[in-house]
């Protein structure tokens, strides 16, 4: 009679081609990371008891700095300089929403230096941004 003697083969995975994925991956990440950026200042929002939501694709974010600073995506801007860019936007994206987000302790003539822009090129669509209150 015959024996036939059977060779025990162990697992193995291929692992040649994992940090090929795992580089893959990392480029992946990287790239929705820069993608999905929103350039915000450090400021203490204003409240309010009652809001409205608004879209977010398709606007213009203003931040403006209890000193007055005026910043759109991380960029401080003078007042010139800020009409120039709304004005572009505005003719690339005539629909596009202004918010205007301002620090609590914000004298109001920073505010009004914004809204003055604004209302010399006749952008009625603007939203002030503010934190809901809780009750």
């Amino acid at each position: 009679m015959f024996t036939i003697q059977r060779r025990k083969r162990k697992a193995s995975i291929a692992t040649a081609s994992m940090s090929d994925i795992g580089f893959l991956l990392l480029i992946f990440i990287m790239l929705i990371s820069l993608i999905n950026q929103r350039h915000e200042e450090k400021i203490e929002y204003s409240e309010a008891k009652i809001l409205e939501k608004t879209q977010e694709e398709k606007n213009l974010e203003i931040w403006i700095k209890k000193d007055g600073g005026i910043f759109v995506e991380g960029n401080q801007l003078s007042p010139e300089n800020l009409e120039l860019l709304i004005a572009g936007k505005i003719a690339e994206e005539p629909t596009a929403r202004i918010h205007i987000i301002a620090d609590r302790n914000t004298p109001y003539r920073y505010i009004n230096d914004v809204v003055s822009v604004l209302q010399l090129l006749q952008h009625r669509v603007v939203s002030f941004v503010v934190k809901e209150e809780l009750s």
